[in-house]
């Protein structure tokens, strides 16, 4: 495990051959080995989780530039703002024989409630895939899961929906819907021998042991999402209730963490705030959190620095505000720089002084194309209509 890494789903396979009472003179096992195994307890914290380096050994603390909060209606609309624990999982064994990391030609699968899973297992070569199963706040679930095409991978995408997204066009014209919370881990080439190879005698059970130590890491990755509005004295009002964000990848590989190649825009919710503290200021955020696939190509759990990350994309939030008059306007920021430093999630700031927004004038978004400088160094914002 990675030093800092404390958020991770802690698996230990827990590997019992069935034996006879007495140990002497002779093993007497059985022609498959009876195996328990014992999934995983959760230990979530964001602020391990996110363990960037941001620069000359200052970690990134994403609490110190969070404004938005989280209360009672966020949950509703969200839910948690961070990883919760699973419950449920989906085992899927492979069985190999006297060939390690062979292809797979077939497949035991099994849903595991709670954390214990007992079953039996040939002398041999063993790949052990695991996920958590989705469970979300309305019942609908967005994942969709490919075992099919090919025994040797696992995939999980999500497909579009209805929102109106230009990003990745011509190829996607429609937003897609966001992943549900992921966690997968993949160990390949377990052995079972006869020699008891790696395993101990447990003389209160009466067994020998194997341990194995096995990582549950998240495959989908939280982004909370912020546009901080400096002097808005009531110029926007609402907004629409939706986001996006583009330039994510559309699926990810579960065996190997690896995200897909195929980059899309996710819609999300957003909601405004009226009255928030920016240290000493007063302001109006509109904030949203959303879960992707992440960056296209990368397992950003396997990275160290965001000089490693190689991402093809650029990367961009949008959202509609309603100002005062009734109009409306759709608002486009660039984040690339962002998404890039927090690779595998984070917080994403916008700020904005309204003193040098135009209010619009008609309805249906006048689509201003909004490059954001750094508001505390005194930076201008462009709008191009």
């Amino acid at each position: 495990m990675r030093h800092g890494m404390l958020f991770t789903i802690m698996a230990t396979l827990l590997l019992f051959t069935a034996v006879a009472c007495e140990r002497e003179p002779l093993l007497h096992l059985y022609d498959e080995g009876n195996v328990d195994l014992e999934l995983p307890v959760v230990d979530l914290d964001l602020q391990v989780y996110w363990d960037y380096e941001m620069s000359y050994g200052i970690h990134y603390d994403w609490r110190a530039e969070w404004f938005y909060g989280w209360d009672e209606e966020d949950k509703r609309i969200f839910g948690e703002m961070g990883y919760t624990a699973p419950n449920v999982f989906n085992l899927r064994r492979y069985y190999t024989g006297e060939h390690p990391n062979a292809r797979h030609t077939s497949v035991l699968p099994a849903t595991v409630y709670g954390t214990h899973f007992r079953g039996s297992y040939d002398w041999g070569y063993w790949d052990i895939l695991c996920w958590n199963q989705v469970v979300t706040i309305d019942g609908v679930q967005s994942l969709i899961f490919d075992e099919e095409t090919s025994l040797d991978s696992v995939t999980a995408r999500t497909n579009p929906g209805m929102q109106t997204a230009r990003y990745q066009a011509p190829k996607y014209t429609r937003a897609f819907y966001e992943p549900e919370p992921l966690f997968a881990a993949y160990d390949p080439a377990i052995e079972i021998n006869r020699n008891l190879d790696g395993f101990t005698f447990d003389s209160e059970r009466n067994v020998w042991v194997r341990k194995l130590d096995m990582l549950l890491m998240p495959v989908t990755y939280i982004y909370l999402t912020q546009v901080i509005l400096h002097h808005n004295r009531g110029r926007v009002v609402a907004v629409d209730g939706t986001s996006n964000f583009s330039g994510m990848a559309r699926s990810t590989t579960l065996n190997t963490g690896v995200a897909g190649t195929d980059a899309i825009t996710v819609n999300y919710y957003s909601r405004l705030k009226n009255g928030c503290m920016k240290h000493d200021e007063v302001v109006d955020i509109v904030g949203g959190r959303l879960l992707t696939f992440g960056i296209c190509g990368i397992n950003a759990n396997r990275i160290d620095r965001a000089e490693q990350v190689h991402d093809p994309n650029s990367h961009y939030m949008d959202l509609v505000m309603q100002f005062n008059n009734g109009m409306d306007s759709t608002f486009v920021f660039d984040i690339t720089s962002q998404v890039r430093q927090r690779y595998k999630g984070g917080v994403i700031t916008v700020e904005l002084d309204m003193d040098t927004v135009p209010i619009p004038q008609r309805r249906g978004g006048s689509g201003f194309d909004t490059v954001v400088k750094d508001f505390e160094d005194g930076g201008t914002h462009e709008f191009e209509m």
